[in-house]
Order: C-alpha cells, then sequence, then structure tokens
C-alpha cells in the first residue's frame, strides 16, 4: 500500500505543483498578504515571523490537495485512476501527501527569513513537531474541500477560499490571542490554525496564550477529524464524479 500511496503522490507532484492556482494561492497570496500587513508598521520581527510561518504553512498545505480532485475529473485520469487495482484511501492518502510535502517545503523560507532577520527560534524541535502535525491537518482539511463531485478547479477554490480567509483572520497571526476580547477568543479556539500559530509564537517569542500540550492536542484532533471527514465523503461522492 505504501509503495502505491508514494507512486501516487509522486505523481501528483509532478502534475500539479506549477499549476497556476497551486502557485498564486498557496506561494505568492500568503506573501502579498504579508506585505500589506507589514509595510507602514513598526512591528518586531519577533511578531511577525511567527505570523507569517503560520500563514505560509496554512495556504501551501491547502493549496494542492483541493485541486486535484477536480482537474483528475475533468482531464479523465481519474477513470484511469481507479481503475487500478487501488482503493480510494490510498488515492486520499497520496493526495494529502503530496500536499504534505509541498507545506513543508515552503513553510522552511519564513524561518530562513527569519533567521537572515536576526529571529531564532528557541525551541527548534517544538517547532519541527508542529509544522509536520500542521501540515498533515491542514492537508486533510484541503482534501475536504474537493469532496464536491465537480470537474470545476474554480467551484473548489471558491469554497476553500471562502473558509480559509476567515480563518486566517481570526486565528490569531494579525492580532495576537492574549489581545483579543472574550468573544474574540471564543471565535479564535474554534480554527485549528490558532493553535499552530500558538506554538509558532512559542517556539521564536518564547510565549504562548494556551497551555503547550492543548495547543497540540487539538492540532492532532483537528488532524484526525479532517482525514476522517475526507476519507468518508470523497469515498461517498466518487461515483457521483462520473
Amino acid at each position: 500500500m505504501l509503495r502505491k500511496i508514494w507512486a501516487i503522490t509522486k505523481k501528483n507532484i509532478l502534475m500539479y505543483y506549477l499549476k497556476g492556482p497551486v502557485l498564486i494561492f498557496g506561494v505568492l497570496f500568503p506573501l502579498f498578504l504579508f506585505l500589506a500587513f507589514y509595510i507602514g508598521r513598526s512591528l518586531s520581527a519577533e511578531f511577525l515571523i511567527p505570523g507569517l510561518l503560520a500563514m505560509t504553512l496554512f495556504f501551501t498545505s491547502t493549496s494542492v490537495s483541493p485541486v486535484i480532485m477536480p482537474w483528475e475529473t475533468q482531464m479523465k485520469t481519474l477513470e484511469r485512476l481507479i481503475s487500478c487495482p487501488i482503493t480510494v484511501r490510498t488515492m486520499i492518502f497520496g493526495d494529502i501527501l503530496a500536499s504534505f510535502i509541498f507545506g513543508i517545503i515552503i513553510s522552511i523560507v519564513p524561518v530562513v527569513i527569519g533567521m537572515v532577520m536576526g529571529v531564532g527560534v528557541k525551541a527548534p524541535l517544538t517547532l519541527g513537531v508542529a509544522i509536520i502535525i500542521g501540515a498533515f491537518a491542514f492537508s486533510s482539511l484541503g482534501l475536504l474541500f474537493s469532496t464536491i463531485p465537480t470537474d470545476l478547479v474554480s467551484n473548489v477554490m471558491m469554497l476553500s477560499n471562502l473558509v480559509k480567509f476567515p480563518l486566517i483572520f481570526i486565528s490569531g497571526i494579525f492580532i495576537p490571542v492574549s489581545e483579543l476580547p472574550d468573544w474574540g477568543v471564543a471565535v479564535a479556539s474554534l480554527s485549528p490554525l490558532t493553535y499552530f500559530t500558538d506554538i509558532a509564537r512559542f517556539s521564536i517569542e518564547g510565549y504562548a496564550f494556551y497551555p503547550l500540550y492543548l495547543d497540540f492536542l487539538l492540532l492532532i484532533a483537528s488532524a484526525v477529524l479532517f482525514l476522517v471527514l475526507a476519507v468518508k465523503l470523497h469515498e461517498r461522492t466518487l461515483v457521483r464524479r462520473f
């Protein structure tokens, strides 16, 4: 099964990493959003880098997995794929792994930018584990968006952005959770991105709003929930793609 998952992952990497929507929404968009927030403000690099890292990991990990299924449906390659001796779960794990690797690789960039700006990582092991769990959770979330049985990438990206944009603004990236009113803290607690951002701030700034074990516990729970939902929904909607 692992060889089949890796074969699908390699196919996805070769076919989809350089697609326009992946590069625009996965790489360029978080960069421009960060610059729009940064320019004209006197904010410290220690505050900015955890937010940039969280935003980059979130956008990159959710940029590949949503577009694979509709493109495969549109190009009629999905029919060829399911005629092979593989299960839907194998396909889903292959899609998630391709998105996971993309998220991990691109998330190194803000860490390097931070080091160039003189920002050190106080807890590198904690940050590394959080990036791995976060990339898996967000990749699984991205695959949830493509459960709609459509061959139009634009429909999937519209739903994806409808969910992702509010999460970016309520997850402590631009305004720390500690500075939010009580209702804002309650809303931020609903977002899995909040817990990754909190871990990133702890790893770089040395401060976390939530207990660290709670951040990891809820991030792992989110990853499991998104994965189970993605598998169940894709198994149910796959036959409606033809």
